[in-house]
């Protein structure tokens, strides 16, 4: 549900309410409480001062309440409801995570690796509104973080949530073929025309029992697309090591060759990030390439709400109007 004005653009007359009301005030003309032209003083005596008197003080901001009023119910106050049909059809994703000790790397930017790729993968899934995601993280094994799914702010949760291997207590090691396997496996049910894996690594194949190419063959055999991106910069590389997160240089290790391999059998490319800011445009590039098929159908119902300020304008008027005619009414 939303509130708002069909022509906003009327509420600037608003202004004009203040100036009204001291207008007479800078005009130096102060309004006079009415007199009785005779010379009966008895009505002066008492100390207090007479209702007629404090109620004629209002009919002046009583006036400036219903023009007010009458400027709202002018701009047209409306509330809607926006109502989405979207037709087409999506993409089926699957991410899967490198959280070896490697990923701990300080050598693209301001972050590690693990962080950069987190923010990347957090403004991919941003983009990717109507499609399916689910996510695989994978050390020295695979784990299963996220079903596919289209809550994206609770995939995003999970994303942000991710750990080290070492900082989550499992076993360090990158297992590539079982993240695969995993990723692809997530997907292997799915009824969508075109089904995407995207694998983040920075290392080579050394724990597992299945190897990344036999993996990426079994992907392809399931009409799975396999994209690859290989993080960090090539030789001597700062990690941040133990608990105290001490520096250490240690040479950058990544197997490219299967990398680039995985993605020529399934069918789709493989990438290299070398700064925070070409993994970012990795999954940009990604996202482009793998568009959805969506037809997104938008309109709004709306219904005017004038009629809940123009009638109690009309009473309000009719009441300043019937008590200066009346009770208020001056004695010439």
């Amino acid at each position: 549900m939303t509130l708002g004005f069909a022509s906003p653009w009327l509420l600037w007359l608003l202004a004009l309410v203040p100036v009204l009301y001291l207008l007479p005030r800078w005009a130096g003309r102060r309004p006079r409480p009415p007199a009785l032209r005779y010379a009966d003083t008895s009505l002066t005596m008492t100390g207090a001062r007479p209702w007629r008197l404090i109620a004629l003080g209002l009919m002046t901001p009583l006036r400036l309440l219903v023009l007010a009023l009458m400027i709202f119910a002018l701009a047209r106050p409306q509330s809607g409801q926006a109502l989405e049909f979207v037709t087409g059809e999506g993409v089926d994703i699957a991410l899967a995570l490198d959280i070896s000790g490697s990923m701990g790397t300080l050598d693209l930017g301001t972050q590690d690796r693990l962080e950069a790729a987190k923010e990347a993968i957090g403004s991919f899934i941003d983009e990717r509104r109507h499609d399916r995601i689910g996510l695989v993280v994978f050390a020295e094994s695979a784990f299963l973080q996220s079903p596919p799914t289209l809550d994206h702010d609770v995939l995003s949760r999970q994303v942000t949530e991710v750990g080290l291997a070492r900082a989550i207590g499992i076993p360090d090691g990158t297992a590539i073929g079982l993240g695969l396997a995993n990723a692809a496996n997530m997907l292997k049910d799915s009824d969508s025309a075109s089904k995407v894996v995207i694998l983040l690594t920075d290392g080579v194949n050394n724990s597992g029992e299945l190897d990344p190419l036999t993996a990426a063959t079994a992907a392809a055999a399931l009409g799975i697309r396999v994209y690859t991106i290989g993080v960090g910069r090539p030789g001597l590389v700062p990690v941040r090591r133990g608990s105290e997160g001490q520096i250490v240089y240690q040479q950058s290790e990544l197997d490219e060759e299967s990398l680039r391999q995985i993605a020529d059998i399934t069918g789709a490319r493989y990438f290299r990030a070398t700064d925070e800011d070409s993994l970012e445009n990795i999954y940009e590039e990604i996202n482009q390439l793998e568009k959805s098929e969506f037809e997104v159908f938008s309109f709004s119902r709306n219904q005017e709400l004038a009629a809940w300020l123009l009638v109690p304008a009309l009473a309000l008027l009719l009441v300043e109007m019937g008590s200066v005619r009346t009770f208020l009414r001056r004695i010439p």
